[in-house]
């Protein structure tokens, strides 16, 4: 029985320690130029040693014992560090082609983390078209700190050069927006900042890895809801960071460490499993989009529709450059704009499912200004060209014909 004990001892550290080895491996395999496939799905993931499980373990475990005070295997205490949201860590710097993740409780924590690498005194430069959680956590709780924020449309890097100043320390883009899917030149912002001596952080929840990368593009920081896309089911919250600099991911460890709004080992088993999937996600998506885009540009009863993928767009040549396809986040404007008929399609879809968020395997449908927008002042959404009738639709991955046949009895 002793015997036993002690072959158990002697195998329980390689588990605890399984994705400090896998990733070692896995990263003198991958590289940079690996097909976008291969990476989604062996980012982060190796066989556990010690039971040959393909999956990586969720260890759920608030604290680690040690072998004497201040001697442990790598592993200290939850919040600081654990195995599962290490391999997920490690699998989104892989798939956005850094070098370091970091996972966040939701996409509004690791947003909240960038913004504390500032002081009193900075600025900031942001869109002027973004998620309004996004706009509620920078006027309600950052603004009473003393940073200030400076909104402007990020789309023309002119109205960018003209507002930096000695104290912009980020320029903060979504790219496309939400919800008025403007495309921004991240190449020239990124030159823009670095001139200016500041960060760049690009939000990049609704284009995902597959379809952008920013980082290869000059920012220093990319930011996912990763609820969203990468999750890709609808059944997790959760947000990421990823950045090259070393220096950066210290500063932002230290902040996701001692402000501790880390995820659990389980959402980040959920997120590690939808990573493996997102390239056939995201074709389908983009293939849906494409086609429920055209359709509703081609109906006599919608006005505008809001999509990048249109030649006509007036990001159109910036995104074919900088994306590998236009998504599946489609906006658009009914002829008749007033409430209760845009109310009334919003209630009347059956596939197209009325909620917030977006990404998920299954179409959603959404009104920005009474949901995800309400908490932006209206008079700020008008001015900025987001109309209490505009509609927001999260194309999902059913079959075009289907999801086509719904809208068209919707709006009728």
């Amino acid at each position: 029985m002793q015997d036993e004990w002690q072959i158990l001892f002697q195998i329980q550290p390689l588990n605890i320690l399984f994705p400090i080895f896998a990733l070692i491996n896995f990263n003198n395999i991958i590289n940079h130029h690996m097909k976008l496939a291969t990476k989604f799905i062996h980012a982060g993931a190796t066989p556990d040693p010690s039971t040959g499980a393909i999956m990586t373990p969720i260890f759920q475990t608030s604290t680690y014992v040690q072998e004497a005070p201040g001697k442990n295997k790598g592993f200290e205490y939850a919040r600081s560090q654990n195995p599962t949201r290490q391999a997920l860590e490690e699998a989104l710097a892989i798939i956005e082609n850094g070098k370091f993740g970091l996972a966040f409780g939701s996409g509004v924590a690791a947003t909240d983390a960038v913004i504390k690498l500032l002081e009193p005194g900075d600025e900031v430069i942001a869109a002027n078209d973004m998620y309004g959680g996004t706009y509620r956590l920078f006027t309600k709780i950052f603004e009473k700190f003393g940073i200030k924020f400076i909104y402007t449309d990020t789309t023309n890097t002119d109205n960018i050069e003209k507002l930096v100043s000695k104290k912009t320390k980020l320029i903060w883009l979504e790219t496309p927006t939400n919800p008025l899917m403007n495309i921004s030149d991240i190449e020239a912002v990124s030159i823009l900042a670095k001139e200016a001596g500041a960060w760049l952080c690009v939000d990049n929840t609704f284009a995902s890895p597959y379809l952008q990368n920013p980082l290869d593009l000059g920012a220093d920081i990319v930011m996912h809801s990763s609820t969203k896309y990468l999750g890709g089911h609808s059944d997790v919250i959760q947000g990421a960071l990823v950045m090259n600099d070393a220096g950066l991911r210290e500063k932002l460890y230290f902040i996701q460490k001692s402000c501790g709004a880390v995820p659990g080992p389980m959402d980040c088993f959920l997120v590690l499993r939808g990573i493996k999937t997102l390239h056939v996600r995201m074709q389908q998506h983009c293939l849906n989009g494409e086609k429920i885009a055209h359709w509703l540009r081609n109906n006599s009863r919608v006005a505008k529709v809001y999509w990048p993928g249109f030649e006509d767009h007036s990001g159109y040549a910036i995104a074919k450059k900088q994306m590998r396809g236009f998504g599946g986040m489609i906006s658009f404007v009914l002829k008749d704009e007033g409430e209760k008929e845009t109310k009334r399609v919003l209630s009347s879809t059956k596939l197209f499912a009325l909620a917030e968020s977006l990404g998920g395997v299954e179409s959603l449908i959404n009104h920005p200004a009474s949901m995800t927008h309400a908490s932006i002042p209206r008079e700020e959404r008008i001015k900025n060209g987001l109309a209490d009738s505009l509609i927001r639709l999260s194309v999902g991955i059913e079959d075009a014909d289907d999801l086509i046949s719904d809208l068209e009895q919707a709006i009728g």
